[in-house]
């Protein structure tokens, strides 16, 4: 049942961080109406058909938003919704008869989620962009890298899902609490040049008490020797990240350079260069499961840096089902995890159009007006 049991979504189906947020959703248990385009592309060269991860454990009906009549399907859906969320560019819907004041009008409780990644307002918010555009602005991308080369995050991770996806979430979601208190709902822009940069606080925290500098390579979360990662001789890496006295200790203990005098004043920056390529010099020498032997498990703060596939096998991760299979596709288990109503196991990607028909029977579409909106069924 999940968590979220009784709370209604429709979304309509995008690319990215919007439909995210709606399986982040349906993991916890909320009913998740995708609106799917008609045609077969369903998107262009990013429409992943049953790979799309992102649906699963939705119900997709398929229609084409062209038609009023599928418009009048969609608006009745939305009645009884708790939340709408959407990616468009800012106006698409509105120009569809669907945006917020249409909705809002019908359904005064309902929390308009948008996700965008300039935002609704502002400069840049017809631009085109992605992910990466929206962390260099937002100044998220900066520390990502090493000094003098071009900084570089994992790829959608940033800025789509962290500054995106998850404050969307968080947004309807809070949004909802407050409609069910109140009876109003309201509108959520959730763009992700706000969400990536509300994600440098912590680090512009460390920044402000002095020990992280506009300089990359060069602050205490991202120059030191011992926080980083290391080749190990078979091409494989691992990372360190002992930041407390303790940690680092344990860690030079460990190695062997627990009594060499060069590794006994750790929080030196001018020392950090040297003492990195010292370590590089050692992590390169063996094996990356010689060092796994060696550290993991420890308070020396290590891990084996693994592709998704070695991480699913790896002991602590399966102990925990973290990574799971379904219909062949190697996907993450829900998160977080609920004592009292657990999420459920991976559900299964829905055809495209799927549940369309239960979908409009259920608003009290009449099999006439089905079989017009849905001919092929």
């Amino acid at each position: 049942m999940g968590v979220l049991d009784g709370i209604r979504v429709v979304e309509i189906a995008g690319l990215g961080p919007a439909p995210f947020c709606g399986m982040l959703l349906a993991d916890m248990g909320a009913e998740v109406i995708l609106i799917e385009r008609a045609d077969a592309d369903g998107g262009g060269m990013l429409d992943l058909g049953k790979s799309a991860i992102v649906n699963r454990g939705k119900q997709s009906i398929a229609l084409d938003l062209k038609d009023a009549r599928a418009i009048d399907a969609v608006v009745r859906l939305i009645d009884s919704a708790d939340a709408l969320i959407e990616g468009m560019r800012p106006g698409v819907l509105e120009r569809l008869g669907l945006g917020p004041d249409v909705c809002l009008a019908r359904n005064p409780h309902l929390v308009y989620g948008r996700m965008t990644g300039w935002g609704q307002t502002g400069p840049l918010a017809q631009a085109a962009g992605h992910d990466l555009n929206y962390v260099a602005l937002s100044g998220a991308l900066w520390f990502a890298g090493e000094p003098g080369r071009p900084p570089m995050p994992p790829p959608t991770l940033l800025g789509d899902l962290g500054g995106g996806a998850l404050y969307l979430a968080m947004g309807v979601l809070a949004g909802i609490l407050s409609a069910r208190r109140t009876g109003c709902g309201q509108v959520v822009d959730a763009a992700i040049v706000d969400g990536s940069a509300n994600l440098m606080n912590l680090l512009l925290s460390v920044h402000a008490a002095g020990h992280q500098p506009i300089e990359r390579g060069c602050g205490l979360l991202d120059g030191p020797h011992w926080s980083g990662t290391y080749a190990c001789a078979d091409g494989h890496f691992v990372s360190v990240q002992a930041l407390e006295p303790q940690f680092n200790a344990l860690l030079f203990s460990k190695l062997g350079l627990g009594e060499d005098p060069d590794f006994r004043q750790p929080y030196h920056p001018h020392r950090w260069g040297a003492l990195r390529d010292r370590l590089a010099a050692l992590f390169v020498t063996q094996p990356r499961q010689h060092w796994v032997s060696l550290l993991e498990g420890s308070d020396a703060c290590f891990a084996p840096v693994l592709t998704p596939v070695e991480a699913m096998a790896h002991p602590h991760m399966a102990a925990r089902g973290v990574y799971a299979e379904r219909d062949g596709i190697l996907q993450a288990a829900p998160a977080p995890r609920f004592s009292a109503t657990p999420s459920a196991s991976v559900s299964a990607v829905p055809m495209r159009g799927e549940h369309g028909v239960e979908i409009l029977r259920a608003v009290g579409m009449s099999e006439s007006e089905i079989g017009q909106l849905l001919p092929a069924h």
